[in-house]
């Protein structure tokens, strides 16, 4: 009897053992009945009915990662490329993932393949340069959407490495190269032309300064010479106003100025180098000595006038020293021509 009992609890703690279970975190086992599948255990302490439930798939709940291999790739442009990725995917439903596809890993690696040379293969060589992630999102959403029935999420696709030939790698090089020599020219042109255009303008500013500048001493030359003129006129009227009055002094002034004026002139001129001209020495002497008196008299101004010199030889009344002159000036002939065949 006691040998019975003792059987007996061995048995009873066996069939405990058995129908105990510990699933690791990350982790969900399927139960199955007689072959069927009828629910799942989460991670931590799990029971089951010895010898008639048994585990069926042990499944990784956690997020894992799956490399795509290399493959070649023709693009829209008939380019050939060759292309590999990585894919990021979490089972969610353990129960699909277990008994809905066989293989999940397989599956997922095949879909991954054959979207990325229809994604790709849509797409010309430049777009599947300068696009790539364009095409990760392309392919998440359509591998996403197809492994959806089997109980998993398609988290990233990535591809990693797209490698043309060498022959297309060199001549995309030259035309990297071109398109920079052509932007360079294209550049330099443009400075050419900026530097050209302020040149201009910088000539242009320069040309109407200088005819501001000639205008503006135009201007100031023509207003000297109009007072030049009003200055020559002012005289004129003054000596005009003298004569007019009587005052004698002011035309022998007048006259003798202008005597000297035009032999200095004659004297000066830059083609002579002698003068052989009849001169009255004694007329130009007659004529410096009035302007003397009459500088004299207008700056001295005598209190009485002095008496007048009676002369003998005329027999008429004493004659002032400005009629003197006067009567020389009028009796001294003009100036004589110049003799343009004199040379010095």
């Amino acid at each position: 009897m006691t040998e019975f009992a003792l059987v007996l609890l061995a048995v009873a703690v066996a069939f405990i053992f058995a129908g105990v279970k510990t699933v690791p975190q990350g982790s969900e086992w399927t139960i199955e009945r007689f072959g069927r599948y009828t629910r799942s255990l989460s991670p931590g302490l799990g029971l089951i009915v010895p010898f008639i439930d048994v585990i069926g798939r042990k499944i990784n709940m956690m997020e894992q990662v799956m490399d795509v291999p290399s493959q070649e790739v023709i693009t829209q442009d008939n380019a050939m490329v060759k292309a590999d990725g990585v894919v990021y995917f979490q089972i969610l439903d353990a129960a699909k993932a277990a008994y809905e596809i066989h293989n999940l890993e397989y599956a997922i690696l095949n879909l991954t393949m054959t979207n990325i040379r229809t994604v790709m293969g849509s797409m010309s060589l430049d777009e599947l340069l300068s696009k790539r992630d364009e095409i990760n999102a392309r392919l998440l959403r359509v591998v996403d959407e197809a492994t959806a029935p089997w109980g998993v999420k398609i988290t990233r696709i990535e591809i990693k490495d797209i490698t043309p030939p060498k022959d297309l790698v060199d001549a995309m090089a030259r035309q990297m190269k071109a398109e920079r020599e052509k932007r360079a020219n294209i550049l330099d042109a443009e400075g050419f032309r900026q530097a050209a255009i302020l040149k201009a303008e910088g000539e242009k500013q320069a040309q109407i300064l200088q005819a501001e500048g000639l205008r503006e001493a135009a201007f100031r030359e023509a207003e000297a010479r109009e007072r030049l003129a009003m200055a020559e006129a002012n005289a004129t009227r003054s000596v005009s106003e003298a004569i007019s009055s009587g005052n004698m002094q002011a035309i022998n002034y007048f006259v003798a100025t202008k005597y000297i004026e035009a032999f200095k002139a004659v004297a000066t001129a830059p083609n002579q180098k002698v003068i052989m001209i009849p001169v009255e020495a004694t007329a130009i002497l007659g004529s410096l000595e009035g302007i003397g008196q009459l500088a004299k008299e207008t700056f001295l101004k005598p209190e009485s006038p002095a008496p007048a010199t009676p002369t003998h030889s005329t027999g008429s009344p004493a004659a002032s020293w400005a009629e003197r002159t006067n009567a020389a000036l009028n009796q001294a002939s003009p100036p004589p021509a110049v003799n343009p065949y004199a040379r010095g």
